[in-house]
Formats: C-alpha cells, sequence, structure tokens
C-alpha cells in the first residue's frame, strides 16, 4: 500500500513542476539535446535569475541534467529519473519546441555561449 501512495506522491509532485509553462517550456527545449542558459533567456524573454530559479527546481527534482563547460552551463532532460516516461508522455503533448532553437541558431545566439 505505501509503494502505491509514494508512487501518487511521485506523479503529483512531477506534475505540479510540469503544470508551469516556463518550466514545461524548458524541459521541451531539452527534450533533444543540452541547452545553455542563455539560450533559455533568449527563447523565454526573461531574466537571467528567473531562468536560473525555474532550472535550479527542475535540477532538484532530478528532471535535468546540468554539465559545466567553463563559465557556462549547460541542461539536458535527465533519461534516467524514475519518472521520465511521464515527463516524456506530458511532453509529448506540447508544440515542438525546435522552432524557438532554430530561430536563435538564424540569429547567431545558438552558439553565443562557446565564443
Amino acid at each position: 500500500m505505501e509503494k502505491t501512495q509514494l508512487e501518487l506522491e511521485q506523479v503529483a509532485h512531477t506534475l505540479k513542476l510540469l503544470g508551469d509553462k516556463t518550466r514545461l517550456t524548458i524541459l521541451g527545449l531539452v527534450k533533444d539535446g543540452e541547452c545553455c542558459v542563455c539560450e533559455f533567456v533568449e527563447v523565454l524573454q526573461m531574466s537571467q535569475p528567473s531562468v536560473s530559479q525555474h532550472l535550479r527546481k527542475l535540477r532538484d527534482a532530478g528532471f535535468v541534467k546540468e554539465r559545466k563547460s567553463g563559465q557556462w552551463v549547460f541542461y539536458s532532460l535527465n533519461a534516467g529519473h524514475e519518472a521520465f516516461d511521464l515527463i516524456q508522455e506530458v511532453l509529448q503533448q506540447i508544440p515542438d519546441q525546435k522552432e524557438k532553437l532554430s530561430a536563435l541558431e538564424k540569429a547567431g545566439l545558438r552558439i553565443q555561449c562557446d565564443s
């Protein structure tokens, strides 16, 4: 019985975090690869501290992994998370975010972290 309750709590916690449009967009952006904080700032048109706060919640929950490269931090979806299947199911229900990354690339902003 207790195991079912913990699973229910995990699902509720996951859905609560995914219920935020910004966090859902971030996960949609890293669904197929990694992104740098500066890319999220450009796509979301939010301040870096605001974006970092959302990323911290996703990282603390284990939904995303981070990789540091110099002064930059790159985020990717954590395929090893116990709620990964649920997260993927939810992400399949939202519009593809690739166009936003393509627009960044065309504007020359997709690779600004590496320069």
